[in-house]
């Protein structure tokens, strides 16, 4: 099966043949590597190096979720999130940080709980949930988030 990714560089949907993954693929609108680059329709990893570049510069809305592996809400959240991204494709960027390992850009945000969900548009946050809560609640808040 195919994978959209979005460029890091210019934000253009990339079709990526599954065969053609390990080819190293670039962006066929401005040249740059998609490698790493993040996955349409998917909950992307992210770390403190590259929360800038991805979520501060990303040209697309982005919802980033704060979480850690020992948390039960965090594991109940990941398949609502999962659910989300693919409903959402190609009009929302999805991320998750793992806090436990990636402190700096959670004490930079001032997490103190979670999960933490912040929407980011134009590189700036608009909105903040702490906690879980339920898919049709989120779904609600990030239709209203894209507008």
């Amino acid at each position: 099966m195919d994978s959209i990714h979005i460029c890091t560089g210019c934000g253009a949907k990339n079709r990526v043949p599954h065969n053609k993954a390990g080819l190293k693929p670039k962006c066929g609108k401005c040249g740059v590597s998609l490698v790493g680059a993040p996955v349409a329709g998917r909950v992307n990893p992210l770390g403190d190096r590259d929360f800038g570049a991805r979520v501060e510069l990303s040209s697309q809305p982005v919802l980033v979720d704060f979480y850690s592996p020992t948390c039960g809400p965090c594991q109940m959240l990941a398949p609502v999130l999962d659910s989300l991204a693919a409903r959402f494709s190609g009009r929302l960027l999805i991320y998750k940080i793992n806090t436990a390992i990636e402190q700096a850009t959670a004490a930079r945000l001032g997490i103190r709980g979670v999960p933490t969900l912040i929407f980011f548009k134009h590189g700036g946050e608009v909105d903040r949930v702490v906690g879980a809560i339920p898919e049709d609640d989120l779904a609600r808040r990030i239709q209203a988030f894209l507008g």
